[in-house]
């Protein structure tokens, strides 16, 4: 693998100018007033596989915002790695939070990353992530060291839930068969502390609408008198939680997977500071369901959370009104043996039965997805650390995610594969947050890494 590592050593200045040209392209599904750049963005990655020398590299259309589809078949008898990254980004709000345009990429260095980090957004989730596989395979092929079959199916609307990635799959499943699936949209514990995300929880996500009175009014002559949906919504969002942090919707809990002593003391023992966690966030405590740890929480256990609320007035000055709405978007993590359409209904069926008389509720349901474990034992794992313990010098150490990729479940129920998560981000990395970054040395180890993956999958496939 030498010659590999030259050549990426001989590129990297390369690697890099690529990836800034990347993240400046502000691919945002959600908001629609990005469309255009959106599909900049989809061409964008179709040429850079073209140029790094797949074959048959297409925009397959969707429904929404096109899959980015390439292939290289260097023989049909050896195994095929299938790659899944996704090109959109989440929107950049609030803007004012940012020290650098979240568009203009800029490298600066950190406590974390002393050799410098790219701050976008995109940067690491999942644009930088992403890219690494279109160079690691790059550098396979300029140094005829392609040990398997490999196909790139990159999509646009991660972000958003991947609504049309189902039906792509199951149209496509032939083009598609693979022996895995391969994707860096996860992290690790440290940059000296490699892991491998051995699960990842689902995820309901929901917008709630608390309807008052017929129009906005002045809060002098109404007030006190009419029901204010903003304090209704407060109140119903708040009785969510009891006092120890538990989840209070009816059988929420029912079908939640009982993780075993075991296994919960192994996950305590990963390096962990609880002091460090809460110097990073800027917080005095943590806070969470009682009874389990904050490596607990943020894995095993599901959540419910507001991610965003609204309503009345929210400019500069004063304006005394009484609204007549208020929103809230909630999302709920879920993990194994849940499911997101269960889960949204019981939502929507508690949230409706706590509203007050003096008010009207609805409930629109956005996206979900399931929750998952994929296996340790098989030899998608064994080819993973395998590859870590070549560069990182040291054998990852397994770790269940606390965040939703979707469609993993689906590729396994559709084309029959297991996933394996071999992602270099960072917690610490600001994914969804004002100044989002990522590791100079993550992206380049990542480059490093991933060929080492190819390798050992093909050894052991074919023994």
């Amino acid at each position: 693998m030498q010659k590999v590592k030259s050549y990426q050593d001989k590129n990297k200045e390369r690697y890099l100018e690529e990836l800034f040209d990347l993240l400046r392209m502000p691919s945002i599904s959600a908001d629609s007033k990005y469309k255009k750049d959106v599909i900049q963005t989809a061409e964008f990655v179709k040429d850079s596989l073209i140029k790094a020398g797949a074959d048959k590299v297409e925009l397959c259309q969707t429904k929404g915002y096109p899959i980015v589809y390439g292939e290289k078949i260097i023989d049909p008898n050896l195994p095929t790695v299938c790659v899944y990254g996704h090109y959109d980004v989440q929107p950049p709000d609030p803007l004012e939070l940012w020290e650098s345009g979240p568009f203009e990429p800029v490298v600066k260095k950190t406590e974390l990353h002393p050799d410098g980090a790219v701050f976008a957004r995109g940067a690491c989730d999942d644009k930088g992530q992403m890219y690494m596989h279109v160079k690691a395979f790059e550098s396979m092929l300029a140094t005829d060291s392609l040990p398997c079959n490999v196909k790139f199916m990159i999509e646009g609307e991660e972000e958003v839930g991947s609504d049309n990635l189902e039906p792509f799959l199951r149209e496509n499943a032939e083009k598609l068969a693979c022996d895995v699936i391969l994707i860096s949209d996860t992290g690790m514990i440290a940059n000296d502390i490699p892991s491998i995300c051995t699960g990842l929880r689902g995820l309901s996500y929901v917008e709630v609408e608390v309807t008052g009175p017929n129009r906005d009014l002045h809060s002098g002559l109404y007030g006190g008198g009419v029901a204010n949906p903003i304090n209704v919504l407060s109140k119903m969002i708040a009785s969510l939680h009891d006092e120890n942090g538990h989840i209070t919707i009816p059988e929420f809990y029912d079908s939640v997977a009982v993780v075993s002593d075991e296994e919960r003391k192994a996950m305590n023992e990963a390096p962990f500071s609880l002091d460090e966690y809460k110097k990073h966030l800027d917080i005095d405590a943590v806070d969470g369901e009682k009874g389990y740890t904050t490596l607990e929480r943020t894995s095993i256990r599901p959540t419910l959370d507001v991610n965003g609320i609204w309503g009345g007035y929210i400019g500069e000055g004063a304006k005394t009104v009484l609204p007549s709405k208020a929103y809230a978007k909630i999302s709920m993590r879920l993990v194994p043996k849940q499911s997101s359409e269960e889960i949204t209904a019981l939502f929507q069926k508690h949230f409706e039965a706590i509203a007050p008389d003096t008010v009207k509720v609805k409930v629109s349901p956005h996206h979900g997805g399931e929750p998952v474990v994929t296996p340790s034992d098989g030899i998608e794992y064994q080819a993973a650390a395998m590859a870590f313990k070549d560069t990182f010098g040291k054998d990852p150490i397994p770790q269940r995610g606390g965040g939703s990729i979707p469609i993993v479940a689906l590729f396994e129920e559709v084309l029959n594969v297991k996933t394996i998560l071999m992602g270099f981000g960072l917690d610490s990395d600001a994914i969804h947050s004002p100044n989002e970054h990522y590791g100079l040395f993550n992206y380049y180890k990542g480059i490093e890494t991933i060929p080492y993956f190819y390798k050992h999958y093909a050894d052991l496939k074919v023994k």
